[in-house]
């Protein structure tokens, strides 16, 4: 079953009568967030085939879109995806047609893909293109937001750093007495970096795109971009926990926890006496049990939950006998 970010399941509501939610009993009649694709009947990419396909014979990859999260053939995106280290994740073609501003981006931080499926006519339209060479050069450079960020963070730093000639403790004793506000940055301003993008040259075409792993975190976060993100159902662009990265971080460290010893744990937080006695009587407990246990397998009988808890009143009796027992001696 292919679940998405938003999926919620449907026990309690009218698609599953006389079931009730266990999580949610007060859950409502429909789930309006549930989106059911082709993803949910078993059918993946735009050819709407099942995978694996019995019936394709040519080796292909799937790469899943991080937007619409249905599974594509490499050969079925319209470019040639890179090599599988190069890039981290995709958009596919509609989703592209979909989220029109990513173009913008696209030019200045997408992955290329390996070659060129058709010819420039074909494959796209050139917006606010003046100089093809020009345009190149655009692309293998940084991006101009970042460019003009940078240059306004060294401003203000040499605004912030102390100067050094005589007229500096006058200009400090006019700021105490008449303190002006601090210039805002662009970030915290109306400033947009998707205006900017879109005021420079770029290539729109009718293909997936392929991204790094950082792409997401230069995405403009302003007010308006905001807006346009929840209009068109996409603010888990922003979120850096939603990334495939992310994911595969936190299962590898469940994974890594999941295989930690709670007993090796406990004992790393004890002194070397504790550690002793602890040893000693998991080793004991775990003898006892062993050889209760062998008895109802011997015996080809059932063990019982009062089984259980009789062997382990037993086992406190017998543990508090031994303790009375003991004799203390002062040297």
């Amino acid at each position: 079953v292919f679940l998405s970010r938003n999926f919620r399941c449907d026990c309690g509501n009218s698609k599953f009568k006389n079931l009730q939610c266990k999580l949610l009993p007060e859950k409502g009649k429909v789930n309006s967030g549930n989106k059911y694709n082709d993803n949910f009947y078993g059918l993946y990419c735009t050819c709407k085939r099942p995978y694996p396909d019995p019936e394709d014979e040519i080796p292909d990859e799937m790469i899943q879109c991080i937007v619409c999260e249905d599974w594509f053939h490499g050969r079925h995106l319209g470019a040639v995806p890179p090599e599988s280290g190069d890039f981290h994740e995709m958009v596919c073609q509609a989703c592209m047609n979909h989220c029109h501003f990513l173009w913008a981006y696209a030019s200045q931080l997408a992955v290329p893909a390996l070659t060129k499926v058709n010819s420039l006519e074909d494959e796209g339209v050139v917006l606010k293109v003046e100089e093809n060479e020009e345009q190149k050069k655009e692309i293998k450079k940084e991006s101009g937001v970042e460019h003009q960020e940078t240059k306004e963070e060294k401003q203000m730093e040499q605004f912030n750093e102390p100067s050094t000639s005589s007229g500096y403790g006058y200009c400090s004793k006019l700021l105490e007495k008449f303190p002006v506000k601090t210039a805002k940055t662009p970030s915290e301003s109306s400033f947009c970096k998707l205006k900017e993008l879109q005021s420079k040259q770029f290539l729109k075409k009718d293909t997936a795109t392929f991204w790094p792993s950082n792409w997401r975190s230069k995405l403009c976060t302003c007010e308006d971009c905001l807006k346009m993100y929840l209009e068109l159902e996409v603010q888990f662009l922003t979120d850096e926990c939603d990334t495939v990265l992310a994911y595969e971080n936190k299962g590898t460290s469940d994974q890594e926890t999941e295989r930690r010893d709670p007993l090796m744990d406990t004992l790393n937080s004890m002194n070397r006496v504790q550690q002793v006695e602890l040893i000693c009587e998991y080793n004991d407990l775990k003898t006892e049990l062993t050889d209760y246990l062998r008895r109802f397998a011997d015996e080809g009988t059932v063990v019982k939950r009062e089984d259980i808890q009789h062997f382990f009143e037993e086992f406190q009796s017998r543990k508090r006998q031994r303790t009375n027992r003991m004799q203390y001696y002062c040297s």
